[in-house]
């Protein structure tokens, strides 16, 4: 590695870039679900890899790796939505963004699926996009499982009722 820098808590700067290659689509998913506009989502996505170069943690595995990145940016995305400068947002600026992410071909259902309410927002997009089972989302979000699989249950039940009255 003679060319690798080391950051300043000492993470080589090829682990970062691989762990960002790796896990920005699911990360940007994720945050643009919540943001639902690409300048905002960058933003977020920046804040959450500063945050994960803030934290010096060590992970298990990928997976837990990727775990904690899905939901720091939940928690940071949700804490954005509710500061006092973001309520009183007015509409028609969020209505003049371009509403695009990378990689992702126009979709009725990607559009149902993000008017979801928060709860199984998430729900979903941990199951469906990300591929998650009930009992790692269970342990992610720290919720019983069968109340995982009830509000998933609810949100297909939602989803189904949606895009019957659209046929």
């Amino acid at each position: 590695m003679g060319n690798t820098k080391k950051l300043k808590n000492g993470v080589a700067e090829a682990v970062i870039t691989e762990v960002y290659e790796r896990t920005l689509p699911s990360v940007y998913r994720l945050c643009y679900s919540y943001l639902k506009n690409s300048h905002d989502t960058q933003d977020m996505v920046q804040s959450v890899y500063v945050k994960l170069l803030q934290s010096g943690r060590d992970f298990e595995s990928d997976e837990h790796q990727k775990a904690w990145l899905l939901l720091t940016a939940r928690n940071l995305c949700k804490n954005n939505l509710r500061h006092w400068w973001r309520r009183n947002e007015p509409l028609e600026r969020c209505d003049s963004l371009p509403i695009a992410s990378p990689a992702e071909d126009y979709s009725g259902v990607r559009d149902v699926v993000l008017g979801l309410p928060d709860k199984y927002k998430i729900l979903v997009f941990l199951y469906y996009y990300e591929g998650y089972d009930t009992n790692e989302i269970a342990d992610m979000l720290k919720k019983n499982n069968s109340t995982v699989r009830r509000h998933l249950a609810e949100a297909r039940a939602i989803l189904g009722g949606i895009i019957r009255e659209e046929e």
